[in-house]
């Protein structure tokens, strides 16, 4: 069940009630697609830089370990130790970048394994029943992303489609919950909104998947091509037509600019690879602009990546011993970036809501916004 607590122009802090725990909205999740965090971070680390939500790709572990030897385990989160919410996405991502290798049909999509080329097929039903064998929180509707960049006949013909196989996930997840040997019988269901840049199909799509009381809405198929102004404008005309008592998650976005200005429009939920994927090359977010710790200019620098940063790097390591670490393509050198990183976003949301709670989000964005993007 989702709570709102309070409204600061369009930006919301909510809860959102579980059976694995409450998230405190607006939340980042962290990014496990393959059950663990790129980087070497372990689940107690998570914990320690403030994680409420981790996510994890539904057709990656699929193919590797096999969502049946999960099940086996208990449940994705007795595999992995994590005993807070995960969210699973549905595979409908992977149907989109897997674009040279599948086939779309109405019953559901024919592709190949990116790991051994085998065959493989994914429909609602099939991804509803994975997740509910992972056991995850909140499981992913089944959805196709098309381009931003795709004609407006196939998008129309695409949103028509997923919303055919929205009501199909609903039918088979209701199902897979009242058995008896599901593991999390209180699963919650999240439906996709899609229709690329073309405002009518996302206003049309968002009303008709609303109107079919899920647990929660996400925004897919942007941030694949279009620019953070059609971002903007799409989420501006869509999430007013989403249940404002519901949690609104934009999928794949972004960076700390892209998280002020969803949030300034009434996003609850984000997830997004740039933390983890940009420390992981020695990029690094402070309040002070991105640091490049591979410059030459840290060397001998005797600072922390951020003064009063409470990370696990920024709390014992130089910048010069991180550059040393990176440079010499150690692992410590990219577990500490990672985490450093990662604790920046989730610090940024507890940030954000505090902001929220207190009627101060404007003036919040506009101090934070300022110095995100200069490079230090």
């Amino acid at each position: 069940m989702y709570k709102l607590i309070n409204k600061d122009g369009k930006a919301k802090r909510g809860v959102l009630s579980t059976v694995h725990g409450d998230i405190q909205t607006p939340v980042f999740m962290n990014v496990g697609t393959a059950a663990a965090i790129k980087g070497a971070v372990s689940t107690e680390d998570l914990k320690t830089i403030g994680t409420q939500v981790q996510l994890s790709n539904t057709y990656h572990l699929h193919v590797r370990p096999g969502d049946d030897l999960i099940k086996e385990f208990g449940g994705l989160h007795k595999f992995m130790v994590w005993d807070k919410p995960i969210l699973t996405d549905s595979g409908g991502f992977q149907v989109y970048s897997l674009s040279k290798l599948r086939k779309i049909k109405e019953e559901g999509v024919t592709f190949n394994s990116h790991i051994d080329g085998r065959k493989l097929f994914m429909g609602p039903e099939e991804s509803m029943t994975i997740q509910s064998n992972l056991g995850s929180t909140i499981a992913m509707a089944f959805d196709e992303c098309p381009s931003s960049k795709a004609d407006y006949d196939y998008v129309r013909d695409s949103v028509d489609r997923t919303t055919r196989w929205l009501k199909r996930c609903k039918v088979k997840l209701d199902e897979l919950n009242s058995r008896e040997d599901t593991i999390n019988k209180a699963q919650l269901l999240f439906g996709i909104n899609q229709g690329a840049i073309y405002e009518d199909i996302r206003i049309e799509h968002a009303e008709e998947i609303a109107a079919m009381d899920l647990d929660g809405y996400a925004i897919g198929g942007l941030a694949v091509g279009e620019t953070h102004e059609e971002m903007y404008r799409i989420l501006d005309v869509t999430i007013p037509h989403l249940p404002e008592d519901k949690p609104v998650y934009l999928m794949g976005v972004g960076t700390p600019n892209n998280i002020l200005e969803a949030v300034e429009r009434g996003v609850d939920f984000f997830d997004c690879v740039y933390p983890s994927r940009n420390a992981r090359h020695g990029q690094l977010y402070t309040n002070a602009g991105k640091v490049n710790i591979r410059n030459e200019k840290y060397k001998l620098d005797e600072r922390p990546i951020e003064e009063g940063c409470g990370c696990p790097a920024c709390r014992h390591y130089s910048r010069a011993y991180l550059r040393h670490l990176v440079m010499s393509k150690e692992m410590l050198g990219m577990r500490l970036c990672v985490l450093h990183n990662l604790y920046f976003y989730n610090h940024m949301m507890e940030e954000i809501r505090e902001a929220i709670s207190d009627n101060r989000f404007d003036e919040y964005k506009k101090q934070k916004s300022e110095k995100l993007d200069i490079i230090t």
